[in-house]
């Protein structure tokens, strides 16, 4: 007979010990106790957190008038400005769910998002009316109501709304009441991953996520209160890693940065005494080979979190010489964006640098809301042995894990089989238990039955002087099966030749894992900075392999 339980009886959840778990609640506590604090510049505007909170409850009341509903969509095609700040909290508050698209898609793919979330209203810039316009004609059924943001910082386009969103805004009551979900598990956020074979998927996030992972970047990165944040990252990737929650509890500045440019990042670092940005690795390199002149007169305390990519050495080592206290972050659209962190010991700071940059460079460990990071072996999900050689794939779980994709039931199962997020990463754990990614398991290159590392080979590219952005692919060879083909991507001014690439390669990697051949030219990218390996992969699978 089982014991009972003594703490179970008449000791259940009420409305005195149980709220939901919401960031919404973020912003009404920042706003009552930090009403006259500055929370979004933008341009030569500036907003305080009261006045960020009314209009945020305009949105979300204007919304309501026009008849949207709890669990519908709302979409937003817009770049980091403070409309994009609003849509974080206006549009949750109503129950609804915010749907960021990516400003860099073509008209297809967003009307297929549009379709796919049944979108109520959309709301966008004149930047980008030529692809929605389209997008909107491509639309099968009722079009959504259309909301245009007219920003001073940009002039032309075409507007496609029914109204400005000003006015949108002044149709909302600025008392609006708006309530925490009833369920934490609600969905808040709607966001398509990057496919590069058939449709995105739409990952859904719930309100306790939410919460949870703005909480942990505050804990895992030790921000102090009131951080002056540099929106270098795109808010329409993973909802800005949750930042836009983050900055509300944090009770600090977000600084909106339209468009990403060296001159405009580090102006607007010396003018506003920013703290922190977040980035892909691709931003930071154009930081670090800004000229002189702008990189110079920083004074102050600045730190980063870099992601998107696995980091080369070269970029972690740039960084700290420009002054950057860098932290390395992994995660994925999945899992609310970083959901583990290479957490630093003091006794790194002794190595060399290029040992600190690589202990720094690891995927690392679970972020402080998030239940465990793990290596496993894709089919036993037997733990891999801590020996830094043999690989497995990284595999999460916890509070940090999207709910699942939505209207795709068996991609949902897939993923999350064995009770793990599989995330299709490879990677090896060291002895110290620190992840560390060795490639993605379709980029490994397999050369003669030697497994190679595309971000090895990479990471000794990235470390040329004449190089700024490299990728690795595996190129078809009779002999071999397949050898690494080099992408290089030189900087401005500089030079090389093919055989300059590949004698350097020689003097840090294994014969087998040299590249045979370098191809020179502008890299596909991402509009969050990731090289698009698939676009090099079918080149050097349909062209370079009859040379």
């Amino acid at each position: 007979m089982q014991a009972q339980n003594p703490y179970a009886t008449g000791l259940d959840r009420n409305a005195a010990n149980y709220v939901p778990l919401s960031p919404l609640s973020y912003i009404k506590r920042t706003a009552f106790i930090y009403p006259n604090r500055i929370s979004v510049i933008q341009g030569e505007r500036q907003f305080t957190w009261k006045e960020t909170y009314t209009r945020c409850r305009q949105l979300a009341s204007a919304l309501k008038n026009r008849g949207v509903k709890a669990n519908e969509t709302v979409a937003v095609m817009l770049p980091n400005i403070s409309a994009m700040y609003e849509a974080h909290f206006g549009i949750p508050m109503l129950g609804a769910v915010l749907n960021t698209l990516n400003t860099r898609l073509d008209a297809e793919t967003i009307a297929f998002m549009l379709q796919h979330g049944e979108a109520k209203v959309l709301i966008t810039d004149p930047e980008f009316s030529p692809v929605v316009e389209r997008a909107l004609e491509l639309l099968e059924g009722p079009k959504p109501l259309v909301i245009d943001v007219l920003d001073p910082e940009f002039t032309g386009g075409k507007s496609l709304g029914e109204k400005d969103y000003e006015a949108f805004l002044a149709e909302g009551d600025p008392d609006f009441e708006w309530s925490l979900p009833a369920d934490e598990w609600d969905a808040i956020a709607l966001n398509y991953t990057s496919g590069t074979t058939g449709n995105p998927k739409g990952v859904v996030y719930h309100h306790r996520g939410a919460y949870l992972n703005a909480a942990s970047n505050i804990i895992s990165w030790g921000m102090p209160p009131h951080a002056v944040y540099l929106w270098t990252l795109p808010m329409f990737h993973c909802n800005g890693w949750c930042f836009p929650w983050t900055m509300a509890a944090n009770g600090g500045t977000n600084v909106c940065l339209r468009k990403v440019d060296a001159a405009t990042i580090f102006d607007l670092i010396k003018k506003h005494q920013v703290s922190h940005f977040c980035s892909a690795p691709i931003v930071m390199g154009m930081m670090i080979n800004a000229p002189e002149e702008l990189r110079s007169s920083i004074d102050h305390p600045l730190n980063a979190l870099v992601a998107g990519a696995a980091p080369p050495a070269a970029i972690i080592e740039g960084m700290e010489r420009l002054g950057v206290n860098l932290t390395h972050v992994y995660g994925l659209t999945e899992t609310y964006g970083p959901a583990s962190v290479c957490a630093k010991h003091p006794e790194w700071d002794k190595l060399p640098i290029e040992l600190r940059a690589a202990r720094n460079g690891r995927q690392g460990v679970p972020y402080h809301m998030q239940e465990s990071i793990a290596v496993l072996d894709p089919v036993s999900l037997e733990p891999v042995p801590w020996d830094g050689e043999t690989m497995g794939e990284i595999m999460f779980r916890g509070n940090l894990v999207m709910k699942g994709y939505l209207k795709n039931e068996k991609a949902t199962q897939e993923a999350f089989q064995g009770g793990w997020f599989h995330t299709g990463d490879l990677a090896v754990v060291h002895s110290d238990g620190y992840v560390k990614i060795k490639d993605r398991s379709k980029d490994v290159i397999i050369s003669g039955g030697e497994n190679i590392s595309s971000l090895e080979v990479e990471d000794v590219l990235y470390r040329h002087p004449a190089v700024i952005a490299a990728a690795v692919v595996a190129k078809p060879d009779e002999k071999w099966g397949e050898v690494p083909c080099a992408f290089v991507e030189l900087k401005e001014g500089a030079r090389a030749t093919e055989a300059d690439i590949i004698e350097h390669c020689r003097a840090h990697l294994a014969r087998f894992k040299v590249p045979k051949s370098v191809v020179f030219g502008a890299l596909p990218k991402t509009s969050t900075g990731k090289i698009q390996k698939y676009i090099l992969r079918q080149h050097a699978k349909s062209v370079l392999a009859i040379e």
